[in-house]
């Protein structure tokens, strides 16, 4: 299906999967790769995503195979230069594509083992990457003796979902059972298609949590171009409410992350792309949660734009196509993105916020993500799912990015009747 935009002059760019009705946060990340003529590979463009495309390959991309047939015929007939994602579902399945078209991108086993948490964590271990001690269950007896083992409290997660969906911090036995029944059943926009199903019982790191957004240029050339302070929610879960970007952050010129971080890719083997590592400040330095082989999610990559003016979207399509990305910070600011979580669950019943608070110029957007009558989950049960809304402020600083985020925060008003039994969040 040939769509209507056309060529600025750079090479045509295949995109694997546009997020569905995730608009939201992924309108940002497909604007900022149509500087090149976009090849969407999904089974239909969502209605968000058609202004910013030049061409449609229908794909099941539950089916690998069928695919990469598809994308083989197109390109057959047509330029790819270069293969992208940006959902966490699909980067091996790109880096499977960018192989079978001979195009830029480091190996399918490396994204698998980014994708696959239990073989990370013996990848790390066996290069002494500073990590957490991880062991996979199969029921929530082992689960248990896992715990006990490596000593409450403990982390238990999914082996291959993102966005914190179904982990849970536990102190005991009885949380622990409880946790990895969460673990076992909980999805977050149906990344239990593509992920390997399992659950971890993990060693639980104290300490901030960042993530530094990274660039590999090539084997051993990692770049950590800016670095994301992560406000999270009441624990037993580990919800993200915020993120803040300040473009003087510190951390920047901290040599034991760069070289945590330049570990983790080399351990995985992620010799070309853009990255996001998930890593805990621990009182023994910085140890990693996480390698997500793609950019950050929830708007992150509008954050590092607004506030060093480098373009991670722009990065990844240039190091997909073989070109030398731009990565010279031109700003010297802060941008903060927040979220609202409902406080109870139940149905939605008003979403309000004053114009006067959100229409100030230091306030880059604000988007309501439910709507009146939608059911939602409050914490502890919530995911990125339930989110009532976000918000993105700038400012001269992490400080003066926290004031101004604060302000909106206390002028929403959300009214919930409840309470009410949801699935939004489980299966």
């Amino acid at each position: 299906m040939t769509l209507t935009r056309t060529s600025r002059g750079l090479g045509p760019l295949l995109l694997v999967g546009a997020g569905g009705s995730a608009f939201a946060y992924r309108e940002f990340s497909l604007a900022r790769l149509s500087a090149h003529p976009v090849i969407l590979a999904d089974s239909a463009p969502p209605d968000w995503a058609r202004s910013y495309l030049a061409h449609h390959i229908a794909a099941d991309l539950t089916d690998p195979e069928s695919t990469a047939a598809a994308v083989k015929a197109h390109a057959a007939q047509h330029h790819v230069a270069g293969v992208v994602a940006y959902m966490e579902h699909h980067v091996v399945l790109a880096a499977e594509l960018a192989h079978l078209l001979t195009l830029p991108g480091s190996s399918p086993a490396s994204m698998a083992a980014a994708r696959d948490k239990a073989q990370s964590r013996r990848l790390f271990a066996e290069h002494g990457v500073p990590s957490a001690r991880s062991l996979q269950a199969v029921d929530a007896d082992e689960a248990v003796a896992h715990a006990e083992t490596l000593g409450y409290p403990v982390v238990v997660k999914p082996r291959g979902l993102a966005g914190s969906a179904g982990v849970v911090r536990a102190d005991n036995a009885a949380q622990t059972r409880a946790a990895f029944t969460r673990a076992s059943v909980e999805t977050v926009l149906d990344l239990d298609q593509y992920a390997v199903p399992g659950v971890l019982v993990e060693e639980y790191l104290s300490g901030p949590e960042i993530s530094a957004e990274t660039v590999v240029l090539g084997p051993g050339e990692t770049r950590i171009v800016a670095v994301t302070r992560k406000q999270l929610g009441p624990q037993p879960t580990f919800q993200e409410y915020g993120h803040t970007v300040d473009a003087r952050d510190d951390l920047l010129h901290d040599p034991a992350l760069a070289n945590v971080v330049a570990a983790a890719a080399e351990a995985l083997d992620i010799t070309l792309g853009v990255l996001h590592v998930e890593l805990r400040l621990t009182a023994d330095g910085p140890r990693i949660i996480e390698v997500n082989a793609r950019v950050g999610g929830d708007l992150i990559p509008l954050l590092v734009h607004a506030a060093t003016g480098i373009d991670l979207l722009r990065v990844a399509a240039a190091l997909a196509t073989g070109a030398t990305p731009d990565l010279q910070p031109r700003r010297q600011r802060a941008a903060a993105i927040r979220f609202a979580y409902p406080t109870v669950t139940g149905t939605i019943e008003q979403l309000s916020v004053p114009d006067t608070i959100v229409r100030r110029a230091h306030t880059e957007r604000y988007v309501w993500t439910r709507q009146v009558g939608d059911q939602v989950s409050a914490p502890p049960h919530a995911s990125i799912s339930d989110r009532l809304a976000h918000w993105v402020v700038l400012g001269s600083d992490a400080a003066d990015c926290d004031l101004r985020a604060d302000l909106v925060a206390r002028h929403l008003t959300a009214s919930i009747s409840g309470p009410v039994t949801t699935t939004s969040c489980a299966r």
